[in-house]
């Protein structure tokens, strides 16, 4: 069984940075998979923030984070970071993990990841 815990999250002011930690467990990190986070806010529907295969390459990010945000994991595949910077109120969301994919999309698809973290909120204030 997969399982995904997310760390990190909380209140900054705009500008300030954030890092998001998602800990996977249950899955064979050999396998090439995709690693996402998704965001979402009271609303609007969850959007793809960012996104990236376990055996490297180049990772996927949404236009309105691109520049600000990346997306790493660990050498174990394990934990995949989301480091948030310049943080702007519109980042404001509730952010999850979402693995293991068999491949990654653009755009983002959220009926592709069959695991998913428990949420973690991020509040920016201006």
């Amino acid at each position: 069984q997969v399982q995904l815990v997310e760390s990190g999250g909380g209140s900054v002011q705009a500008g300030g940075s954030l890092t998001l930690s998602c800990t996977a467990s249950g899955y064979d990190s050999t396998r090439n998979r995709c690693m996402d986070w998704f965001r979402q806010t009271p609303g609007k529907e969850r959007e793809g923030v960012a996104a990236l295969y376990t055996t490297g390459g180049t990772p996927y990010y949404a236009d309105s984070v691109k520049g600000r945000f990346t997306i790493t994991q660990d050498n174990t595949k394990k934990i995949v970071v989301l480091q948030m910077n310049n943080l702007q109120p519109e980042d404001t969301a509730m952010y999850e993990c979402a693995a293991v994919a068999n491949y990654c999309s653009m755009p983002f698809r959220q009926d592709l990841f069959p695991y998913w973290g428990q949420e973690t909120q991020v509040t920016v204030s201006s």
